[in-house]
Parts: C-alpha cells; structure tokens; sequence
C-alpha cells in the first residue's frame, strides 16, 4: 500500500563476487556482489504486529454482544514479511475461499477474477448467485505493481472474524502487472485505509466501514504480525499473526498502548517528531520527516524514509556501527551483507528510534526497534553463508512505518478516535530478548511546535486563494470598463457605435 508495497521477498542472485572486508572485531564481513531479487507487489511489503494506554483505551477479549469474539481471530492471518500477511475469506454464494493480503495502505478491496500464473485459483463472479456487477471500470497502481478490473458487490464472510455475513465492494481484478508474483498464496487486497483513498472515488465504501456499520462493531481494529527477526524468504515455517476486528486483545501484547494522532484521514498519516540512531539524534527539522507525508502501512516491506533523512539515518549508523567499508551496495538494496555461518551481525548495529506525537500533543513518546528488525537475514543464498539485507529504504513521497518497524509491535487503528496506538508485541521476541521498545512520555518542547506540514499547506492555500481573489477582481474591472466606456462614446443621435464587440449585432 504510501501505496509504497515490496510484497514477496525471495533471494535470487546472478553472480557471486566476495570481498573481505575489515572491522575492529575481525568480522568475516562478506558482500554478495550482484543483485538479489526482492520482488514486490501491489505496495511495498516487509512485516508486521494492546489495553492500558497513555489516554485511556479498550481491553476487551469479546464484544459483549456476541459479534466478535477477540480470542477467535488470534493467529488468523498467514504470511511473513517476505510474502505479506494474509487472511482466509469466504466470497460469493456459495462461498469460495481466497486469501486476501492486509494493507493499512489503500483503501480497496480487490481480488484476481481471471488466471494469473503466479496465483493458484481466482474468484468467479460467474460462479456466485449474490455477485452484482456495477459495470464500473476500476485501477488502482500502487509504489510498485497495478491492476484494472471491474467493481461490483457480493457477500463475504471470514471463519476466523467477526460472526456473521456482510456486502461489499469488491474490485474483480481483470489484469494486473508486478502486482501477484511469484511464491505469494494470496489472491487479493484488503485496503483497511480511509474512503478519501478508495478508487475510483471515495463513494466506494471500504471493506472495514461496510463491517463497522452492517454488524455494528465498534470503528476500532489491531494488528500483529509476528514475523520480527525470521528470514525474509523462509518457506519452512510461516510466521502469522492476528487481525483483531473490533477491538484490540490484551494477550498479543505487553505494557502500555501508546496512541499518536491521525493528523488527516486518508492514509494513517501521523506526525514523527525525530528519529535516533543509538544516542545519536540526527538534528533535522522535523519537517523534513514529515514532508509530503509521514503513515503506518501494513503494506509496505521496509521503513521508508525521506532522502535527506535516509542519507542522515546511513551516516549516523556508519559512524556507530563496528565495522568498516561498508560497501554503499548493501544501503542501496543492490547488495546483500554475508558473514560465516553462526555470526549474526547485530550486535555491531545500533538501535532505530522513532518520536511520535502524544495524543497529548505537548508529549510525545518513543517507539525502538533493535538491529535484528532491520538487518534481516534472507535465507537460501550460500550454503557457508548467513546474508542479510538492510530494512530501510529511501523513499521518494514520504515517511511509511512498515514491516520493519510493524512486527515489533502491536499496532491499534482506533478510527473511532482518530489515532494509532503501538504496544510492545507478544511475539516480538528472539532468543528471549525483546526486539522492540516504547518509552514515554518526553516533552514535545525540544522540536517545532508542528512538524506535520499543515501549517505549510493551509498558508500555501490561502496565499492561492487570495491570488484566485485577486485575479477574479482584475477580470470583473476589465469587464466594466469593457461595458462603461462604449456608453461614454455615443453620437449625439444617441446610437450606440460598433466599436464595441459585446454588443455588436445586438442592438440595431
């Protein structure tokens, strides 16, 4: 889903060319020269994943009217960061079951309607007595991939959600391009963001509004994916995770909720404050964060950053980190990082930390995420060799909080009061160590009293508007000039001349 989207990750390297490379600890550093393939589609995937909180919330396991039951849909998504996280669908009467990618990115639910040869069954409208067509034509492209269909309704049902059926717009995916690719098992998209980002327009309701008003559920739901330090491309044991309908489930997390607001309901676009490398702040305007936007997406593979602050984010880590030379290939993506089986690299890396915007707005507070999320190993490459690849990726518009920073955490959209929430997740855990951190609350003092770009868009609009005025008054003075002074050049017969052409031909 920014629409920025990496979805399935497999390793796949043309040509081998290792160079040792030097560090204070003797480190077998090797990099895998040559290009390793990590595929996305329909936006950019890498991974994901309570309730007290800093501002009230709900800790609920059931519903007290009988609609969801939070402990039935725990572990009901499938997937890992390489191939995204999916969910079991029934569509259509009678039922046929798809798999059905989350993404807090878009906004449409859509899923294949034709053969595809990365996808192993598609949805048949032909084959479902309560499919209606609208006849209307639909495309949404994503960062990376598209696809074209056709909108229409139909019935879905979900084992491991909330009971009962609901009608919603699906978009039968008619053709597509880098959008299903090769080793996913899932057929479509589910689009959990706001109506503004629906296509072809906001009149198509998505999937979460039709559940929230047709079965009455509160506008609330949460999301763990428990994917955090596993291969990217490990086929062997698929991490899963939950999508809570309704609610939050206080078992999949630990601690606190921390809840930031959404600043404008499209994506969930929130406000980061500042962003630390270890110890090091990296001293940028926070604007420069924020710029374009700043948004929580399911999916999306890596954390995206803003040019200038992923250059900052690299400087800051080179100078921390222990080991020397870095080839510039492994923070572009084009090379994979490689030491002798058994050395994990990271503990020579430092922590990430993202300041987020309080829902007291005079506090913010502080999400971290360890090395082993964002220096993640990919698997099948050399059989002598552990390799990984680096989680975070320059981003050309905005800031996206995804996979990478999503598995630490379990992560609440309360749409109902319009902010996100991140708890420490229950599955967040290697070896016994916790992967992720919050912390708050800070004094939002010490940065700009807005870092969101707002105040830099409403004055963009008005100095438009005020232009727009002013042309507006030009135009109407021209005009009565135009009208007043024919009037002034009469003949004493008191005919009107010909001079003027708006009123030529016609009076006579």
């Amino acid at each position: 889903m920014a629409r920025n989207i990496s979805l399935s990750i497999w390793a796949f390297v043309y040509s081998l060319c290792f160079g040792m490379s030097e560090c204070y600890f003797a480190i077998p550093l090797k990099i895998y020269a040559g290009k390793y393939n990590v595929s996305s589609s329909a936006l950019n995937v890498t991974s994901l994943r309570g309730v007290t909180s800093d501002g009230g919330g709900l800790s609920l396991a059931s519903d007290p009217t009988g609609k969801v039951n939070f402990l039935d849909m725990v572990n009901n998504l499938e997937g890992d960061s390489g191939r995204g996280y999916y969910i079991e669908m029934s569509i259509g009467t009678p039922g046929q079951p798809m798999n059905i990618l989350v993404d807090t990115g878009s906004s449409n639910f859509a899923v294949a309607a034709a053969p595809h040869p990365f996808i192993t069954h598609y949805f048949n409208p032909a084959l479902s007595s309560t499919y209606v067509s609208t006849g209307i034509d639909v495309s949404v492209r994503y960062t990376q991939g598209n696809w074209e269909g056709e909108l229409g309704v139909d019935q879905i049902s979900i084992l491991k959600g909330p009971n009962g059926t609901i009608s919603i717009n699906i978009a039968a995916i008619l053709s597509s391009e880098g959008f299903f690719l090769p080793g996913i098992n899932w057929q479509g998209i589910l689009g959990l963001a706001y109506p503004k980002l629906a296509r072809p327009d906001s009149s198509v309701e998505p999937f979460f509004n039709s559940m929230v008003k047709q079965l009455e559920i509160p506008d609330i739901f949460s999301l763990q994916m428990c994917g955090a330090g596993l291969s990217a491309s490990n086929t062997a044991d698929p991490a899963g995770g939950s999508l809570i309908m309704g609610g939050v489930e206080p078992t999949l997390y630990r601690g606190s909720v921390w809840y930031t607001p959404v600043i404008e309901e499209w994506y969930y676009n929130v406000e980061v404050l500042k962003l630390e490398v270890g110890d090091q702040n990296l001293d940028l305007d926070c604007r420069e964060y924020n710029m374009d936007k700043a948004i929580v997406d399911s999916g999306t593979t890596m954390l995206r950053l803003p040019v200038n602050v992923f250059n900052a984010v690299v400087e800051a880590i080179t100078r921390s980190s222990l080991i020397q030379d870095f080839s510039s290939g492994f923070w572009d993506g084009t090379k994979l990082a490689c030491w002798m089986k058994g050395e994990t690299p990271w503990r020579f890396f430092p922590k990430l930390s993202i300041y987020l915007r309080a829902t007291n707005t005079s506090q913010s507070f502080r999400i971290t995420i360890l090395p082993q999320l964002y220096i993640q190993p990919i698997k099948d490459v050399d059989g002598m060799l552990d390799c990984f690849r680096f989680g975070v990726s320059s981003s050309a518009n905005g800031l996206v909080i995804g996979a990478t920073v999503m598995e630490g955490f379990y992560v609440v959209f309360d749409r109902a009061q319009r902010r996100v929430g991140f708890a420490l997740s229950s599955c967040a855990v290697s070896g016994g160590v916790a992967l992720s951190e919050v912390d708050g609350p800070f004094s939002a003092a010490d940065v700009a009293a807005d870092c969101s770009n707002r105040m830099f868009k409403e004055s963009v609009m008005w100095v438009v508007s005020y232009a727009l005025m002013a042309i507006c008054a030009m135009v109407l003075i021209i005009l009565l000039l135009l009208l007043v002074l024919p009037l002034r050049r009469r003949h004493r017969s008191g005919e009107i001349t010909d001079e003027s052409s708006l009123v030529r031909h016609r009076i006579k």
